[in-house]
């Protein structure tokens, strides 16, 4: 394949940059009402990591169990139903479908607090999936068609943080609700406002024309062509795997971060959820938005910037992420993760953006619905339980030792035994996380790919 100069001039006419829909100060409203949604999007689907360690100890699960709680309960569905989805938004409002699957997800994550059983509150999972599925591809369509070339990085960055910000609250609202009431409460209390944001969502956000005026006319590619569109495009192959990794990490990773916090340096619940949630969650938010804005910035004179930013940012967050994770004290690995936290997500927008502008107007939901269909299926179904599977599987090692199993543990065990069982599950969990952190390598590598084929597969 050969190798594109960056800079270098295209050879057909390059065509006047997309100028954007809508006012400057309607298209600020709806980036931020869409950016509320997807705030509710990742509060409702993270939540459960916050209030996992309650929930284990109600039901007497293991790590394994939880990861499948916080992976493939969510993530199957939410990844199979993310393409169908995304071609009803090629072809009808995609406001009334994004406002419809709101109020479902928002329903579903009530729900969960009235699980009288592993059994149904895995099932209400499953239900928040169907409804987050028709989030994200409808409302990057709708982003990518109300605001110009030249600042859909940004913007999509923006919306992106929603991941930072919906962790962030998931996190302090989670924490304060077990503090004070419990983690039935707590899923009651952040599921049951979605239902009232569907309406406003709803009411006051128009559909925009698609590319703009006369390009709605244009018919959209059936599912088979809109592939192989993207089939021929090494750029989405590239950032599709090295998000996948990411997710796979972070995911696997972010699942089980305040169990570390509980588990290997003894904070409580509520001082591990304000530490993840406002520390690393403000560090990941400055990520996402300033890489995003960074590559709008260099994107003229640097055209691969949305591929090699990705890729320095997990370079950078590897080393300081084993650090932090590693440190014997607490408050010497903090600034360690709060670097790593900040670089790791530089990712973030510039994935949705580089996909965005490699596909026509008419195929970029599906894009976007076949990039969550790989990145969540490979990263958000298996990362959780095979971090929380390593991590039984290295507790197990460790509790070998005084004569005791993880299932052992899970059940009421005699207090004799509580203090071995607390330093295998310790020893099991901050080694998954350790090992599993290693895969950020692997990400950047894909990145290094992507940039050398972006230039190329661009249509803007």
């Amino acid at each position: 394949m050969t190798e594109v100069v960056e800079g270098a001039a295209p050879a057909a006419e390059t065509p006047a940059p997309y100028p954007g829909q809508g006012t400057p100060g309607y298209r600020a409203y709806v980036l931020m009402a869409l950016l509320t949604v997807y705030t509710f999007n990742f509060i409702d689907r993270v939540v459960v990591a916050i209030l996992q360690e309650d929930i284990k100890l109600e039901f007497g699960l293991t790590d394994l169990q939880l990861g499948l709680l916080g992976g493939p309960a969510f993530a199957v569905l939410y990844t199979f139903l993310g393409i169908p989805i995304a071609r009803l938004a090629e072809k009808h409002n995609r406001m009334t479908i994004l406002a419809i699957c709101l109020a479902l997800w928002s329903g579903m994550t009530a729900l969960c607090g009235v699980a009288v059983s592993y059994a149904t509150l895995f099932a209400a999972r499953v239900g928040v999936s169907v409804g987050e599925a028709g989030c994200t591809p409808p409302a990057q369509s709708v982003i990518s068609d109300y605001f110009p070339a030249d600042r859909r990085a940004t913007a999509i960055s923006i919306y992106a943080l929603g991941v930072p910000v919906g962790s962030m609250l998931a996190a302090i609202g989670g924490g304060l609700m077990l503090e004070y009431f419990g983690w039935r409460e707590a899923f009651l209390v952040l599921g049951l406002p979605g239902l009232l944001l569907a309406i406003v969502i709803k009411l006051t956000i128009k559909e925009p024309e698609r590319g703009g005026v006369g390009a709605a006319k244009v018919e959209a590619p059936g599912f088979i062509s809109a592939f192989k569109i993207l089939a021929k495009k090494p750029t989405f192959w590239h950032v599709a795997l090295g998000s996948a990794v990411a997710s796979f990490v972070g995911y696997g990773v972010g699942q089980y971060l305040n169990s570390y916090l509980i588990r290997t340096h003894e904070l409580s619940r509520l001082e591990a959820s304000q530490l993840s949630g406002v520390v690393l969650g403000i560090a990941a938010a400055f990520g996402t938005f300033f890489a995003g804005w960074l590559a709008d910035r260099m994107i003229k004179r640097h055209p691969n910037a949305l591929a090699w930013l990705p890729a320095l940012g997990f370079f950078i967050a590897t080393p300081f992420y084993l650090v932090g994770y590693a440190a014997p004290n607490l408050w010497i690995g903090v600034p360690f993760m709060i670097v790593g936290a900040v670089t790791h997500y530089f990712y973030l927008g510039c994935m949705y953006a580089s996909v965005q502008g490699i596909v026509a107007p008419r195929v970029r939901a599906t894009a976007t619905a076949v990039l969550l269909f790989i990145v969540n299926l490979l990263g958000y179904g298996l990362g959780p339980p095979a971090i929380g599977a390593l991590s039984d599987v290295l507790a197990g090692m460790n509790l070998q030792a005084a004569g005791l199993t993880v299932a052992d543990c899970g059940k009421t065990i005699l207090d004799a035994n509580k203090a071995a069982c607390a330093v295998g599950s310790e020893f099991g969990l901050r080694w998954s996380i350790f090992i599993g952190l290693f895969g950020y390598l692997w990400a950047a590598v894909h990145f290094l790919f992507a940039w050398k084929t972006l230039r190329k597969d661009w249509v803007g």
